[in-house]
């Protein structure tokens, strides 16, 4: 592929891995930073002859900013799953991924029923596991990985035996226990959705809840207030039959239904009980923002849109076409009553939003004022924005840098913080005239610049990222 100059060059391969321990850097990085920021997305998007459909299809790699005494260290590798190694070592794409399935045989598409390989190609998101860190994916399949050298070490063998099929690469923390919640779902002649919990220190799930689902949603996350975990049933729906004859690629077996409407189902933690089930008009979305329980409601904040058209806007010829760039989603209000029957919901604000953080550790099931995130300054245009919007007034502030396209705003709190902004704001940016990435730091409260710290290469769009503070260091 020639290379781009505008925001494509986001959706290129990068083959190459480096540690640079000392990133030239331009401004002010105060000394209470320490500690690592770990990223993780795609970057390589073909193998041999052949390539990947999907953003959400290519090879991971992880790239970590070490940030101490006003310095920033990087080093960025792919993750060594078995997925790319096969696929390496045949020159072919060999695994089914979201939306890419490999060239099979209809003999090899029965053998694969009965035989499932699901892949470990955990390109979401990154966590901490126990005394792990941890690469995420939609499967149960979390890849083990060294914080300091980014050495792949392997699959996390859970001590237990539950099974489900997909998982959210979006498990929450409870603040008050320190337990670990993610969600899942088994598909059969009995589908199910299941929450499961790893307390602190284990690596062992437990059934929090389970739930049946005749014709089940593909939700990418989910909501949690202190008692309860919210699903969102959008109407994005599976014949379970047809993901189990694979016929096709994972998310080309669903179907958007609208009649259907959008179901929201609230679990209680402490028993696992659905408490209600509150309905919606139809809408989709990826990212749950926050929840918190309010007047005998429970008030959910996602990024939604209108329909599920989204998912084949991130297909890579689309992309890298001259077609119109896919839209940002807006921040909605949801508010669930606890006695069922419908929902009710508001547009927060008129500033388009994706990949949306918070405050965690402050305001996370709880009450809270801002929320960070990328946008576009234009319908048309490829996220070239960082925002911060106020969750309960909808006023906004932005950040915007000509010919640059920021990627997800992780929001690192100062230690002695007292208000819920009191902090910095990092972001990787990509520079495609320059042909390279920088990180840029914000002062997350005035939301204007206070450094850069400029990569040797441009880093392909990622999806999301932690900040380990000093506990990873490269």
């Amino acid at each position: 592929m020639s290379s781009m100059t505008d925001y494509r060059r986001g959706f290129e391969s990068l083959h190459r891995e480096i540690h640079d321990p000392a990133l030239p850097v331009d401004g002010d990085l105060p000394n209470w930073l320490s500690g690592t920021l770990i990223r993780n997305g795609p970057a390589q998007f073909e193998v041999g002859d052949q390539e990947y459909n999907h953003w959400f299809d290519g090879h991971a790699m992880l790239h970590a900013f070490c940030l101490e005494n006003g310095t920033v260290g990087y080093r960025n590798r792919f993750l060594e799953t078995k997925s790319r190694q096969e696929a390496l070592d045949e020159g072919e794409i060999v695994r089914s991924e979201f939306a890419t399935d490999p060239c099979m045989s209809i003999f090899g598409r029965v053998m694969s029923v009965f035989n499932p390989t699901p892949t470990d190609n955990a390109s979401i998101n990154v966590a901490r596991l126990d005394d792990q860190y941890v690469a995420l994916t939609a499967t149960p399949l979390p890849v083990s990985f060294d914080p300091e050298t980014l050495e792949t070490a392997g699959v996390v063998d859970f001590a237990d035996d539950v099974s489900v099929d997909t998982s959210t690469a979006h498990p929450q923390i409870e603040p008050e226990t320190g337990r670990t919640l993610s969600y899942g779902a088994s598909f059969g002649r009995q589908c199910t959705y299941k929450i499961l919990g790893v307390a602190p220190g284990t690596t062992t799930r437990r059934e929090v809840a389970s739930l049946g689902a005749d014709c089940p949603s593909y939700m990418h996350s989910f909501g949690m207030t202190e008692r309860y975990v919210i699903l969102s049933e959008w109407p994005l729906v599976v014949d379970p039959t047809d993901l189990l004859l694979r016929g096709k690629p994972f998310i080309e077996n669903f179907e958007w239904a609208p009649g259907r409407g959008t179901r929201f189902r609230i679990l209680r933690k402490s028993d696992g009980e659905e408490v209600a089930t509150c309905t919606a008009d139809a809408a989709f979305g990826f990212h749950h923002v926050n929840a918190f329980e309010r007047d005998g409601a429970v008030v959910c904040d996602i990024v939604t849109y209108p329909d599920a058209s989204i998912i084949d806007d991130l297909y890579l010829d689309r992309l890298r076409s001259d077609e119109p760039t896919p839209g940002t989603g807006h921040l909605r209000r949801y508010r669930l009553p606890l006695n069922g029957g419908a929902a009710s919901s508001t547009v927060q604000s008129d500033e388009r939003l994706e990949l949306p953080r918070i405050h965690d550790g402050r305001a996370t099931a709880q009450p809270y004022q801002y929320v960070y995130g990328v946008g576009a300054r234009k319908v048309d245009n490829f996220t070239d924005q960082l925002v911060k919007i106020d969750a309960e007034t909808g006023a906004a502030q932005t950040w915007h840098e000509s010919g640059t396209y920021p990627g997800e705003p992780v929001f690192v709190p100062h230690p002695e913080g007292a208000a819920e902004d009191d902090g910095l704001v990092l972001s990787v940016v990509l520079d495609p005239d320059a042909e390279r990435s920088f990180l840029l730091v914000l002062d997350a409260a005035s939301f204007e610049e206070r450094a850069r710290a400029t990569v040797p290469h441009a880093i392909p769009f990622g999806f999301h990222g932690q900040f380990f503070g000093n506990g990873a260091t490269n």
